[in-house]
């Protein structure tokens, strides 16, 4: 084993490298630009060189100045981390040339796979699927119009010697084909210094699925299990998952016998990744293959037990795997959400300055691969990848549960980030419906965010705050039958046009039972001081700051505040204790609060529906409608305009439907 490597990276990737080199005893060597001179992976390194200015051509990716920063320190290999150079064979011919040990494939493997075009036709050559397409060295304009009419619209152009999303448009009819084409080659050739493009057959709904494979210089490959890549942004990964809950294990062995097919054909060592599009018939096609560490590798390190980044070092040393196929083993459910410093609902603009808090989520199950501390300055001249939290649970749905509560707990200052869209899309019934196709953050979670998604903290500290502020100006709900009836109190809010709704039913004293988002949460509430609110929920306990607002609140959370307007006094719907809904017998409607009947809109006879508006009272300044909840007809009305009530009366009598 080699004594001193150099990551030839930067963030959160050199970072992790720099770990496994401590655990594994050898001396790690940091690399960086000027300005990442105070950044983390420089602070962990026993040693750090200076590889140029920020802009990364004159940094990191100039190759030598990486070079001579391995020979001024002494380092016996380099480690290229994931972008960058990692998939540069140029660079990996140089370090061999240099006498250092290339900690990734062999340059001919690398190259192989660099063009997209030749790494299809060398799966169609082994039998493995691909969609239908042109993955011809003809680059004539002519050529490509004609390959793109053979194949059909929709169809997608992409850059054949990179990914990431750059370079790749999707055109949908061929009178947009000639200008997609010119801006896939100028994003192409900027992006890789290669203008050539493929075409390939659009599928609507796919998913993105990929497989982990591992090779050894003595003729070992293996797979490792797949990872779930759905969850995109602009083609570009948010959050993965492992395993695939659209995989069989029929389907993942004959994924896996196909990678390793791939992977065998072109010598492969160390840690790959072949990538596969998944329609919704559960057809596969090959994309390409990554020869590099993949950002969500961790995934695969959770569900498997072992550390890919000390078997990529084993493995470049010369040691065989220590396993064999038979022995990989899949346990539990793994999930990574990428952490970005940018803003969803501005086409995700990046972000960059100080992180004025920055305090990842820790706990059972939990792990944090962060590039960034409190106090980091966050550089605009490279990705917004802050960090990745990382979570494991026994299963699917325990791993989800487990993710949205550090997802909760995570703590970002002065940046925005996208943890917002992040909460919303784990918690989001289509994900726990494993339904995660490429489109799912477009069609589901976008729209909530641009609209005027609001947290469930947000909506839980408002109705907190308005439910505490109409006990201290008098507690009408203090008689008994607001306790045994159930009653709730339905508070509206607005925001970016979208009403957002929670009902509320009194326990005892300040015991709550909140639904909000269709979900049930039992509260102790408190105010502590004015415009402070104090949520205990079990055993966490929560504390908001609340300001009172010209029709409204403000609730100041920990990505920014949230102004909730009340677009209407708020509604009260209450059932009698004595014939609650679903019992078979008629439904008392009850009073909840003292007050004033302002209106009764329904008649003896008449057919209601759930929801339906059936009695409005005053109170407190405020007015209070009392719904039907269930649909039925109106046996009796106990009630008219101008009567006074006090809590516990019988308002309407409802024959349930």
């Amino acid at each position: 084993m080699f004594r001193k490597l150099l990551v030839a990276n930067r963030g959160e990737i050199a970072v992790r490298v720099i770990k496994a080199c401590r655990e594994l005893g050898i001396s790690p060597v940091a690399v960086y630009s000027e300005a990442d001179a105070h950044a983390l992976h420089v602070l962990s390194a026993d040693e750090a060189v200076c590889v140029g200015p920020p802009p990364a051509p004159e940094s990191y990716l100039n190759i030598p100045a990486l070079i001579e920063a391995a020979r001024r320190t002494g380092a016996e290999a380099v480690h290229p981390g994931y972008g960058f150079l990692s998939e540069n064979p140029a660079f990996a011919e140089a370090c061999l040339a240099a006498g250092l040990v290339w900690v990734g494939p062999p340059p001919a493997a690398m190259r192989a796979m660099a063009s997209k075009i030749t790494a299809k036709r060398l799966a169609a050559e082994l039998g493995v699927p691909l969609l239908p397409g042109y993955q011809e060295e003809d680059q004539d304009d002519a050529a490509l119009a004609a390959a793109a009419a053979r194949i059909g619209y929709p169809l997608l152009i992409k850059a054949a010697a990179g990914g990431g999303g750059r370079g790749m448009r999707l055109v949908e009819d061929p009178a947009a084909f000639a200008e997609a084409l010119a801006g896939a080659r100028r994003e192409a050739l900027a992006a890789f210094g290669d203008a050539a493009v493929l075409l390939e057959r659009y599928v609507r709904r796919p998913r993105h699925v990929e497989i982990q494979v591992f090779g050894d210089a003595h003729g070992t490959v293996v797979y490792l299990g797949e990872r779930e890549c759905s969850v995109q942004r602009r083609h570009q990964k948010v959050i993965e998952e492992a395993p695939s809950p659209a995989l069989t294990p029929a389907l993942r062995a004959e994924m896996g016998a196909a990678a390793v097919r791939i992977a065998r054909a072109i010598g492969y060592t160390g840690a790959g990744t072949v990538e596969f599009l998944l329609d919704e018939q559960g057809r596969y096609a090959f994309l390409e293959m990554n020869t590099r560490l993949q950002v969500e590798h961790g995934v695969t390190e959770l569900i498997t037990g072992l550390d890919l980044v000390h078997l990529q070092l084993r493995v470049a040393a010369g040691e065989p795997l220590p396993f064999r196929q038979d022995d990989v083993r899949l346990q539990g459910h793994a999930i990574q959400c990428r952490v970005y410093a940018e803003d969803p609902t501005r086409g995700y603009l990046p972000a960059s300055g100080r992180l004025q808090r920055f305090a990842p989520p820790a706990g059972p199950g939990i792990r944090n691969d962060v590039g960034y501390y409190e106090g980091a300055e966050v550089s605009s001249y490279y990705d917004a990848l802050l960090a990745k939290l990382l979570v494991w649970g026994e299963d699917r749905r325990a791993a989800i549960a487990r993710t949205a509560d550090a997802l909760d707990a995570y703590v970002i200052e002065g940046l925005p980030t996208n943890l917002p869209l992040l909460r919303a899309a784990v918690r989001h019934p289509a994900f726990a419906a494993g339904e995660t196709y490429t489109s799912f953050l477009d069609e589901h979670i976008l729209p909530s965010l641009a609209a005027g998604h609001v947290p469930d903290e947000a909506l839980l500290a408002a109705a907190a705050h308005d439910l505490l502020a109409a006990r201290d100006a008098r507690d009408p709900w203090a008689a008994g039958p607001w306790r045994l009836a159930g009653a709730g109190v339905r508070l509206a809010y607005r925001a970016g046009g979208v009403e957002h709704v929670v009902t509320a039913a009194r326990l005892t004293g300040d015991e709550w039972e909140l639904v909000l988002n269709g979900t049930t949460r039992r509260a102790h509430i408190a105010r502590p001081a004015p415009g402070r609110v104090v949520v205990r929920e079990g055993n966490t306990v929560r504390a908001f700051t609340v300001e009172p607002t010209n029709g409204g609140v403000r609730v100041l959370l920990r990505d920014g505040p949230v102004v909730l307007r009340r677009p209407e006094p708020p509604s009260i719907a209450a059932t009698s204790h004595a014939t609650m809904p679903g019992s078979g017998g008629p439904t008392t409607l009850t009073a909840p609060l003292a007050g004033v009947v302002v209106r009764v809109a329904a008649q003896e006879g008449d057919q209601v529906a759930a929801h339906q508006p059936l009695v409005i009272l005053e109170a407190m300044k405020m007015e209070h409608t009392i719904e039907a909840p269930t649909d039925g007809h109106v046996r009796r009305v106990h009630r008219k305009a101008g009567d006074r009530v006090q809590a516990g009366d019988a308002l309407i009598e409802l024959e349930p439907a």
